[in-house]
């Protein structure tokens, strides 16, 4: 398909999207609800449909393709039952009220902060068939409207989720099945010609890799086109001269459960007067879990992202500090920002740690895979957010993809305004 068609392509799904944005902002919450009802409904009887999409997403890739990178894209009935728990978890959420806040000018007049749907939001993610559900159920739940484009490896499943789940949903519960466009190309020139539409998409959320993420982060700059970019993750933990070893094999086990997420054990810092005792624990436990330790000299950046390294993503860093102000002082310096723990039993080396960790989430005798929207919030996630600039941080939710708009009226509701 040339680079021509495939902008073509996405640029419908924008203007079919963007026709059905009138639905969903104008629709009642109640509305709202029974869409994402429909939506778990349809998850539990389309499970064999949705089964045989996902086997045939499986089957065709190529024999090299990472072990952990499978497991993201594999679906089961387990893992569709939690996408429907999920769910019914955000249908049951509270909305985010329209009004935030409103305050008398003293002239006469109120001003009053609302949130309003941005309207058509984009969306770039990597091989993962839950994500597709993640983001549309988000967009539904905040009023807003998508054009989705996930990896070439989970199209089959991805298309299996619009057609059987995420349309019918919005159709039965009165809304315009249009809503939510899946971009039906494993071009990845969908993903540039997705950043390049600032007039009929100007908000993108970029999941993925680093590299590829920073690279469409900086076209959409370019274009004008405004993103939520979930770039680098990488989780740290630090075990400090308080760490009891009990516990700290249980971090290490718990952070270690899934290789290839964001959130997951990346660098692992022991204080030095620990260090021969629980680099040996450390080593136990990663021979159990068939992960290979990097031990210093290191020849690759202590923040290196191991999940993102295919082939290579059972692996852990390991380096030596000696305090918590060292341990956060690398986590903030070269880490992406993500999440950081520490592992002590005593409190003022904790405060020290967490006082001194500027990231997105910071975990003390807790497993980093805990920063989690549906985890943290009670609501699935479109990503995780680690810039350093105001807006959402963390994990991003339905209750972040609004604008802001003042409104200024009369404070009696009636009349004219004053002038000055």
């Amino acid at each position: 398909m040339s680079e021509q068609t495939v902008t073509e392509l996405v640029q419908a799904a924008g203007r079919a999207a963007r026709s059905a944005a009138p639905s969903l902002a104008a629709a009642a919450d109640a509305s709202l609800t029974a869409a994402l009802g429909a939506m778990s409904a349809r998850l539990a009887a389309e499970v064999e449909p949705l089964l045989a999409a996902n086997r045939a997403d499986l089957a065709a890739l190529e024999a090299s393709f990472p072990d952990a990178m499978r497991d993201r894209l594999r679906l089961d009935a387990g893992r569709i039952a939690a996408m429907a728990a999920q769910i019914d978890a955000l249908a049951a959420a509270p909305f985010a009220p329209v009004i935030v806040m409103r305050r008398d000018l003293g002239n006469g007049a109120v001003v009053e902060e609302r949130r309003r749907p941005v309207g058509v939001i984009g969306a770039n993610y990597e091989a993962r068939p839950n994500v597709t559900i993640d983001v549309a159920s988000q967009l539904i739940k905040s009023r807003n409207v998508g054009v989705l484009r996930t990896g070439g490896a989970a199209l089959r499943s991805a298309v299996a989720l619009v057609d059987l789940v995420i349309a019918p949903a919005l159709e039965q519960a009165g809304l315009d099945p249009r809503a939510i466009q899946l971009v039906r190309s494993p071009d990845r020139a969908a993903a540039t010609a997705l950043v390049s539409a600032p007039g009929l998409i100007p908000l993108v959320i970029i999941r993925g890799s680093g590299p590829t993420t920073r690279e469409l982060a900086m076209r959409a700059a370019t274009n004008g086109v405004r993103t939520l970019a979930h770039a680098d993750g990488g989780g740290v933990l630090y075990a400090d001269t308080a760490a009891e070893v009990g516990l700290f094999r249980e971090l290490l086990r718990a952070s270690l459960d899934r290789l290839g997420v964001c959130n997951r054990l990346n660098l692992l810092l022991i204080h030095g007067d620990r260090w021969d005792e629980l680099v040996a624990v450390a080593a136990e436990e990663f021979a159990a879990l068939g992960i290979a330790p990097v031990l210093p000299p290191h020849t690759q950046a202590r923040g290196h992202e191991w999940a993102l390294d295919e082939g290579n993503e059972a692996h852990v860093t390991v380096d030596c500090v000696h305090s918590p102000a060292h341990a956060a002082a690398i986590a903030n310096e070269e880490t992406s920002g993500l999440a950081a723990g520490i592992v002590t039993a005593d409190p003022e080396h904790a405060r020290q740690f967490l006082d001194a960790y500027g990231g997105t989430g910071a975990f003390w005798n807790t497993p980093t895979r805990l920063l989690d929207g549906f985890k943290l919030l009670g609501a699935p996630e479109t990503g995780i957010n680690v810039d350093h600039v105001p807006g959402p941080r963390g994990p991003v939710t339905f209750r972040d993809l609004y604008l802001r708009q003042y409104v200024v009226m009369p404070a009696d509701g009636a009349g004219a305004l004053p002038v000055s």
